[in-house]
């Protein structure tokens, strides 16, 4: 029986979804996939002031935990170096800054059965 999910297609699937949530929500999607050396943000979004660095977790379950919780203390490190090269590269110094994790779950049929924003998810240096 095929997977529903060839590789990566989940990850495809999930950043494509979260970015249209993101959309209707009032953000304007400044850049997806941006990449700083090997390290990556899926991500970057802007509603007035605030700039958000978006790093979207999907799974077909949770039979390995809750997708959010792949974020791990060391891809939030990573997450923030990439944050402060988009920062500096363009100029935003004026601007209110936060990381969110958007979790999804979908189902078999490419449907999305739960999206979680979890918004300010952490901030730098912060333990969790």
């Amino acid at each position: 029986m095929p997977l529903p999910y060839p590789p990566h297609a989940l990850g495809h699937f999930g950043e494509s979804c979260a970015r249209a949530y993101l959309i209707r929500a009032g953000w304007t999607v400044l850049v997806s996939n941006y990449r700083f050396g090997r390290r990556e943000v899926d991500l970057v979004v802007r509603r007035g002031g605030l700039v958000a660095f978006v790093e979207v977790k999907t799974r077909t379950g949770t039979g390995f935990g809750a997708p959010e919780e792949a974020v791990t203390r060391l891809k939030r490190r990573e997450i923030e170096a990439v944050a402060r090269d988009f920062l500096w590269r363009h100029r935003l110094d004026d601007v209110d800054v936060r990381f969110d994790v958007i979790a999804i779950v979908a189902g078999s049929g490419r449907e999305v059965v739960r999206i979680d924003h979890l918004e300010d998810a952490w901030r730098p240096d912060a333990p969790r």
